[in-house]
């Protein structure tokens, strides 16, 4: 195993406490304060780890603004309207979709109140660079976002909350832990079983439970409900549920060992989007979708305006504008059209939300 600084941290910390849940492991491996991945790295890109929408086409952005703009007529045009990003990346999706309504939509730009909430100080840097003439205001979590009808976009934030896991032993569903086999990290099994888990399932299947998403959920929606909005979720995740170890690590563009190299490589769990749909409806707001991002890209303009830039453009440039429009839509079994879902929430009494 490689001898990360985290990895060090993390056998002292098992020594001392015993095994730490995966939530906990989650946690410290994205957001330990000195080593955690995302506090000391700009994951994105070909030189990254991974490659989210806006980084491969200026359209994903681009069409995510125009929807927030028919939103924002739908809701009655406030103003200010809280326009906010959660884990906004290098600020390119905001960049374009806010280029987006500069063209299309003017008034709705002006009414816009623009925050963002990312903890990574790298990430920061790179929005400030990217949004240098957009004012954000910055926040770590959505507690200190201020009040009033917000407009939310999440791409590619739910699936990196840590999450908590339970495996069906004959003993019942025991929480899995990551602790020690000598010097290396391993999985394990909590000694008793979690009695509040009453699930059917066969022997060894895993539970995945997303605790911190769900209470998130429950925030957001709650905040919809009183003071109206909406939110567009984008996420790769399953639309059903269901028993399956969906936590993974990546790193070069590869799945790697969840537990190899702590705090270097980049972790997430599928996103449980009837888990969040049944939370969000709980908590009083009006669920819209799940649909895939295909069908979500498809139905709010992405083949004419790909068409319209491709015609604008010289061959090889047209030719990468369909490339990456192609990728985003994509509905092979590991295309990202068919892997990524969009779920919608807004207040009740909202016009239905466009795209689903």
């Amino acid at each position: 195993m490689s001898g990360t600084p985290l990895l060090g941290e993390l056998r002292r910390l098992i020594a001392v406490e015993g095994p730490i849940t995966i939530e906990r492991y989650m946690a410290l491996c994205l957001g330990h304060p000195v080593h955690g991945y995302y506090r000391t790295r700009d994951p994105l890109g070909a030189a990254g780890d991974f490659t989210t929408g806006p980084e491969i086409s200026q359209i994903f952005g681009e069409l995510l603004g125009l929807w927030t703009a028919e939103v924002w007529h739908g809701l009655g045009r406030p103003a200010p309207v809280r326009f906010i990003e959660l884990g906004p990346g290098r600020g390119t999706l905001m960049a374009d979709a806010l280029r987006a309504l500069k063209a299309a939509a003017p008034d709705c730009l002006a009414a816009a109140d623009l925050h963002l909430v990312e903890t990574s100080p790298t990430l920061r840097a790179a929005q400030k660079r990217a949004l240098a003439n957009a004012a954000p205001t910055w926040h770590d979590a959505i507690d200190t976002l201020p009040d009033g009808p917000a407009i939310l976009i999440a791409n590619e934030f739910f699936d990196a909350l840590p999450v908590r896991q339970y495996q069906r032993t004959e003993r019942g569903w025991c929480e899995r832990r990551v602790g020690l086999n000598g010097d290396a990290l391993a999985f394990g099994l909590s000694p008793d079983p979690t009695p509040e888990i009453a699930a059917e399932a066969a022997p060894g299947a895993i539970l995945t439970l997303p605790a911190v998403a769900l209470d998130l959920t429950r925030q957001l929606a709650g905040r919809l409900a009183r003071e109206g909005g909406a939110l567009a979720a984008i996420d790769y995740g399953d639309l059903y549920g269901g028993t399956a170890d969906t936590l993974q690590a990546v790193a070069r563009h590869r799945f790697a060992d969840p537990l190899e190299a702590p705090g270097e490589t980049d972790l997430t769990a599928q996103v449980d989007f009837a888990g969040l749909a049944r939370a969000a409806a709980g908590a009083g707001a009006v669920v819209h979708g799940p649909v895939t991002q295909a069908d979500f890209l498809l139905a709010l303009g992405l083949a004419q305006r790909a068409e319209r830039l491709a015609a604008r453009a010289n061959p090889v440039q047209g030719a990468a504008v369909k490339a990456g429009a192609d990728r985003l839509i994509d509905r092979s079994t590991r295309g990202m059209g068919h892997l990524f879902k969009v779920m919608g929430l807004a207040g009740p009494g909202q016009p239905n939300l466009p795209g689903f």
